[in-house]
């Protein structure tokens, strides 16, 4: 046998640093080697620091001809634009995306979002970005009830939640994850498969924000996200071994409805949580009148409570106590607050210092698009845009960006951006470090 020395699937450094890791020596021929297990970069210390972009489908008569691009997809994304995310420091981009199937029945492939999506993580790959899938919509799910509901913008009858009430759009929701695993399984970029962007039945049909009642009353029911994802994890496990799969909670991921997610027995999926609390701070619309750090009402009970370092600290403790008694790992593949907050900086800044201490991954929201139509028209979380929320143009090194680019620049991992072989599914080959 002839043994040939490939690429590896990861390299270390930025400032023209190229260790390679892991060195592998492989058998040339049929039996190709498994490059860096994506496991280990989920497992800490923190390792993947990024943005999440957003795709949905293309509504002309909603959108118009201009707002979300051309496409069939939008708003659109170009190559510049995931160069730019890792010439800022980000090695990770959480793709928010459309789901693979139609959103309608009879389900079926939706070929304008199995293309687009392709041609993301093209983009992903030769930015030098890991990426992971996440799935907004899909059978019986429309992306407004996550991106926008009880919004008066746009038609109600663009709502679509029957996933909760409807077994037969569950298991295509089963079916839609299993075909793009297998799909997806070998990317070099691909790092993790999100399952559903923010579960959200509590709200679309019940107004319930109480966990322990909702699931005094609904759980085992479709309502119920918890008998829903072990199915899809067993699925995407027929079709690959090894892929980290990415499952948030209830109460769209938000950090208290974490503890009464079902934890499932693959030792490979990981319990994600969008954290953007107190929402009454980082969604306030202008002119803001909480700041950060503020004295407020956060969690709604009447009392007002001082929100600082130190709220955000005990409010990650869920996260902790979480994560130790079941054994399992957690990642924050959403936050975010809007630039014009008082203390927007102060408030990112503490929270990644503490996600960082506990070693967790994290995506901000959100990087957008240098779309002209797209970035005069959604500016609330676009941080190169700087705190005035009359202003629409770039304020490079703003205080928000600084806060990113200063924790971007810890990265050291990324997807190496030469070809490379298909990682063969459900072997799995550690990951050495180079000293």
């Amino acid at each position: 046998m002839v043994l040939k020395r490939r690429e590896p699937r990861w390299y270390l450094g930025r400032r023209g640093v190229r260790l390679l890791v892991p060195m592998l020596w492989v058998v040339a021929g049929p039996h190709l080697a498994a490059a860096g297990d994506p496991w280990l970069l989920w497992t800490g210390p923190t390792q993947l620091r990024g943005a999440n972009i957003y795709q949905r489908r293309v509504y002309p008569e909603l959108d118009g001809t201009e707002l979300m691009g051309p496409g069939p997809i939008g708003p659109p994304y170009v190559q510049a634009d995931f160069d730019r995310l890792a010439a800022l420091g980000a090695n990770y981009v959480n793709i928010s995306h459309t789901g693979l199937y139609t959103q309608k029945p009879p389900y079926r492939l939706d070929t304008d979002a199995r293309d687009n999506l392709d041609r993301l993580l093209g983009m992903a790959r030769r930015a030098g970005l890991f990426a992971v899938i996440s799935f907004r919509s899909g059978p019986g799910r429309s992306d407004f009830s996550v991106c926008c509901f009880g919004e008066t913008w746009y038609d109600p009858g663009y709502l679509n939640d029957e996933v909760w009430r409807d077994q037969a759009a569950q298991d295509a929701w089963v079916a839609m994850w299993r075909a793009t695993a297998q799909r997806y399984a070998g990317n070099p970029a691909v790092v993790g498969y999100d399952l559903m962007v923010e579960p959200n039945s509590n709200d679309v049909w019940f107004d319930e924000w109480d966990p322990e009642a909702f699931y005094a009353t609904h759980a085992g029911t479709t309502y119920d996200w918890n008998q829903l994802y072990p199915r899809i994890i067993a699925a995407i496990r027929e079709v690959d071994a090894t892929m980290p799969i990415l499952v948030g909670g209830m109460g769209y991921s938000g950090v208290d409805w974490l503890p009464y997610m079902r934890v499932v027995a693959d030792r490979r999926t990981i319990y994600a949580v969008h954290q953007y609390a107190p929402h009454d701070y980082t969604h306030q619309e202008p002119p803001p009148t909480l700041s950060y750090p503020g004295t407020f009402d956060a969690d709604g009970d009447g009392a007002p409570e001082t929100v600082d370092r130190s709220w955000l600290e005990s409010l990650l403790a869920t996260v902790d106590s979480f994560a130790a008694d079941n054994g399992v790992v957690v990642a924050v593949n959403e936050m975010g607050v809007m630039r014009w907050e008082q203390g927007a900086d102060q408030y990112l800044s503490d929270e990644i210092d503490l996600l960082e201490r506990r070693g967790l991954n994290w995506a901000v929201w959100a990087w957008e698009p240098e779309w002209p139509p797209w970035v005069q028209e959604v500016t609330a979380f676009n941080f190169r845009l700087g705190p005035d929320p009359a202003n629409h143009q770039e304020v490079p090194g703003n205080a928000l960006e600084k806060v990113l680019t200063g924790a971007w620049a810890r990265n050291t991992l990324r997807p190496l951006r030469l070809p490379l072989a298909r990682r063969p599914r459900g072997r799995v080959v550690p990951l050495r470090s180079v000293e």
